[in-house]
């Protein structure tokens, strides 16, 4: 895991950088901006991180979902499969950090790329889900909204007999199988209308809400501070935000166990561990 942030061994920087994020804090205000990283610990795979691992393939399009019977098929399949990882994970020490901070006032607001849910399930329901959530599905056609556990019963009852065995898991939740097992599968359409279900997700190629995007600006302009919580920060629905802030002479102090795109707009950053950092964190800001 690295050298924890209460450690007489942490680097000089990160030590100055967890200084820097508990100062932030405690003058509130601040928002978060939560990636992929944040997530490892609750043993979802970062897409790039040091604790993760790289995505093997090209995520599916938007475009190839929409286009294409057999791209569905195989998604499904696929994300049937990675699902039961994704709903048996559980919040870890840093998604109830985060919590606590906002309970108490000194976070202000949540935005998070990942679509895992896990900030909800710790109890920040105002969390901003900026690409969605894998805990909803969506019909293209008639836009009736269901949760994904009443999908994956149907999904059980279609598929009787399925069995993928051990499946490298994608931070997606898209887990990776083999074509004979994909082929075989059968797709549950919308119980309304029978059109095409696809996740409440952003997929590639799909544009993010633009209600959500305004949304989003909204909480950076009005932030003290912008604190980033284990995103690389390669996608530019990311980065956006911490441009606007930089831009704005909002402090950014960016916990990431390894580079940014944007390690050159912060004021601090810390490379340890997400769950401890932000434990201590806490524990400082609550003990003054």
């Amino acid at each position: 895991m690295g050298v924890p942030a209460t450690s007489p061994g942490a680097p000089a920087a990160d030590a100055a950088g967890l200084e820097a994020l508990v100062r932030l804090l405690a003058g509130r205000g601040v928002v978060v901006l939560s990636g992929a990283g944040l997530s490892t610990e609750s043993g979802i795979p970062d897409y790039r991180g040091e604790t993760g691992s790289r995505r093997r393939g090209t995520p599916m399009t938007y475009q190839e979902f929409t286009g294409s019977e057999a791209a569905r098929r195989r998604y499904w399949a696929r994300s049937h499969v990675g699902w039961r990882t994704i709903a048996g994970a559980e919040p870890n020490a840093g998604h109830r950090a985060v919590e606590q901070l906002r309970r108490s006032g000194h976070v202000a607001a949540v935005i998070t790329q990942n679509v895992d849910g896990l900030h909800h399930a710790a109890g920040t329901r105002t969390a901003v889900e900026l690409h969605g959530a894998l805990r909803r599905v969506v019909c293209l056609a008639c836009r009736r909204t269901t949760s994904r556990e009443e999908l994956d019963g149907r999904l059980d009852a279609l598929n009787a007999g399925f069995r993928a065995g051990s499946a490298r898991l994608n931070p997606d939740g898209d887990a990776e199988l083999p074509p004979e097992l994909v082929d075989g599968f059968r797709v549950a359409p919308c119980p309304a209308c029978g059109g095409v279900l696809k996740p409440d997700v952003v997929f590639f190629g799909e544009s993010v809400p633009e209600p959500r995007v305004r949304r989003c600006f909204e909480l950076v302009d009005a932030a003290q501070a912008l604190v980033v919580l284990g995103s690389s920060l390669t996608v530019l629905s990311g980065l956006r935000f911490v441009r606007r802030a930089a831009a704005a002479g909002t402090p950014v102090v960016i916990v990431n166990q390894g580079a940014t795109r944007a390690d050159e707009l912060a004021a601090a950053r810390v490379g340890l561990p997400l769950g401890a950092v932000l434990t201590e964190a806490a524990r400082r800001v609550r003990s003054g």
